[in-house]
């Protein structure tokens, strides 16, 4: 059993918690991902570490509250436990070397972002940071990126914090401003990370996309987050989660996503009558 420190809403959708885990915490690093199960009944999922504390031994995960297993996650509190919690797995991003980079995140998975940009920054990196969101009320880590940020761009669908527009415009004007990056990391939706490729490709720079949002169990065996990257079958979860971006087959990706939506929206109802059953009782 692995006890929660420390818990906190990000937004009405996102939350923070701070998970005792020394064996996980030894050895994490940025871009690695855990497998958890809140209850000894749940589902596993993975979930992305956000940080890690070494000498307190824990680990910081960040997660939206989309389908049963978050719910039944985000209903545990600070002193509980988390029955299963496993890693780190996957292959840590590629950081070394790399002199002037732009790290560009989408919604949550800006929690993915920041351990890369924060560990980009520690190395002596110029980072430049663009992170997009829908509107204000959704806008999560806004002061951790700015500590580990030379520069940071705060985009919003709706204008209403920030620059109005999508990530790309901001991307299209800091390579307009004269910067040129080594690469371009970039994790969030798959659409979004689709045309921060094709935005790189434009301006002939190198992307790292993180496939991190395709995963399903983990470890290889399920098989449901395959992807075809430079004509070959690759597993996110064994093989990446990173990978280079100009050889992804996002329209691949995309649709394989829309599978489990059926399934996704029954386990969402089912938790949802569950909850509520507890609160009636």
């Amino acid at each position: 059993m692995y006890k929660i420190l420390r818990k906190e809403k990000l937004n009405p959708t996102v939350t923070r918690m701070e998970i005792l885990a020394p064996e996980v915490a030894a050895k994490a690093e940025p871009g690695q991902f855990i497998i958890l199960r809140p209850l000894d009944d749940s589902e596993r999922i993975p979930l992305t570490v956000a940080d890690f504390d070494r000498e307190k031994g824990s680990v910081t995960i960040i997660f939206q509250i989309v389908g049963g297993t978050t719910m039944e996650l985000n209903s545990l509190q600070v002193g509980q436990s988390v029955h299963d919690f496993v890693g780190p797995l996957g292959r840590a991003t590629e950081v070394e070397g790399l002199k002037k980079v732009c790290v560009v995140g989408g919604g949550v998975g800006c929690a993915i972002a920041l351990p890369i940009a924060r560990e980009l920054h520690e190395q002596g990196c110029v980072v430049h940071s663009v992170v997009g969101f829908r509107n204000k009320d959704l806008l999560i880590l806004e002061d951790e990126f700015k500590a580990c940020s030379d520069e940071l761009r705060i985009m919003t669908d709706d204008g209403s914090y920030g620059t109005k527009g999508v990530v790309t415009a901001a991307l299209d004007e800091l390579v307009a401003a004269g910067n040129q990056y080594d690469l371009v990391i970039t994790i969030g939706p798959l659409i979004m990370m689709k045309f921060v490729v094709k935005t790189c490709q434009k301006h002939g720079l190198k992307s790292i996309v993180s496939m991190n949002p395709i995963m399903i169990d983990g470890t290889g065996m399920c098989g449901g987050c395959r992807l075809t990257v430079g004509g070959e079958t690759k597993f996110a979860c064994v093989d990446g989660p990173d990978f280079d971006g100009d050889l992804v087959d996002f329209d691949e990706a995309m649709a394989r996503g829309t599978m489990y939506r059926p399934f996704e929206a029954k386990a969402r109802e089912k938790a949802c009558n569950l909850f509520k059953t507890q609160e009636g009782m």
